[in-house]
């Protein structure tokens, strides 16, 4: 396996979740694209990516899947597969989400209104980079625990997790953050995402790009797998001058996940909660 392949199952597992993509012999892999009934199976020749992977076909329809789903998805897939790769580029991040677009352009209007995308509502949260109050300054330092910082080609990521539990307090959290943290507030991103528990079993769900675009939404998906409630993060990039591809969502991942397990949320080997964020 290349470095690239590599770099790029990890990265798309951390972005998706765990068995997305996995491999089924020699240079075969099963991708399960979020959110659709089929999976499909896909080779990459020995000198990918400066060839294109191989679409083998269909590996399974799936439990829930309607008739011609399937084939639809597979033809879908091939489609974007073709408008996104570039020889010497790894494309299955590209190409999932050029899938998800194109399954959405023919999803009927009413559907698309009434399931917003993760990343439609990082629009929520105002810019992270607003002027802040006075009150958000006279604050009391957030209970902010910190993750290792993760180096990569020069930029540097660094997560922040706090309890909360209202998105009054977490937008105070990191407009606080942002006024007595001059560091933080000139990086190139901060990356926003909670998840709140409120009265009468209502939930409040957010996240915010910062100009990383669809990171706050992936943010938010880690929070959904790991099911932890009443938490917010910050991961804030710093960024180096060399791109990283959708390696970087793997580093944000990786870095929000870091802070998690040392704030006792998660334990270092496997995604189950324990400790004050457990419901």
């Amino acid at each position: 396996m290349s470095e690239e392949l590599r770099d790029e199952v990890e990265a798309i597992n951390s972005i998706y979740g765990d068995g997305c993509l996995v491999p089924s012999g020699d240079n075969i892999y099963v991708l399960s694209p979020p959110g659709e009934s089929s999976s499909l199976r896909i080779e990459f020749p020995p000198t990918y990516p400066a060839v294109p992977p191989v679409v083998l076909g269909t590996n399974s329809t799936g439990e829930h899947g309607k008739r011609g789903d399937a084939a639809r998805e597979l033809s879908l897939f091939c489609q974007a597969l073709s408008t996104v790769y570039e020889p010497g580029a790894v494309c299955l991040f590209d190409a999932i989400e050029e899938l998800t677009r194109l399954l959405e352009s023919e999803a009927p209007a009413e559907h698309q209104d009434k399931e917003a995308t993760p990343e439609e509502t990082a629009d929520a949260l105002p810019a992270a980079k607003t002027i802040v109050g006075a009150r958000d300054v006279d604050m009391p330092e957030p209970p902010w625990i910190i993750s290792d910082p993760f180096v990569e080609l020069k930029s540097t990521f660094v997560a922040r997790c706090a309890p909360v539990s209202s998105t009054e307090e977490a937008e105070a959290f990191v407009q606080h953050l942002l006024s007595t943290d001059k560091k933080v507030r000139t990086a190139t991103h901060n990356i926003t995402a909670w998840r709140i528990k409120g009265p009468n079993n209502t939930t409040f769900q957010d996240c915010n790009d910062d100009g990383e675009t669809a990171a706050g939404g992936r943010l938010l998906h880690l929070m959904q797998l790991m099911d932890l409630w009443n938490v917010m993060v910050i991961v804030t990039r710093w960024y180096g001058g060399h791109k990283l591809g959708p390696r970087r969502f793997a580093l944000i991942n990786q870095t929000a996940r870091d802070a998690f397990v040392k704030a006792g949320l998660v334990s270092e080997s496997q995604n189950k909660k324990k400790g004050p964020g457990k419901s």
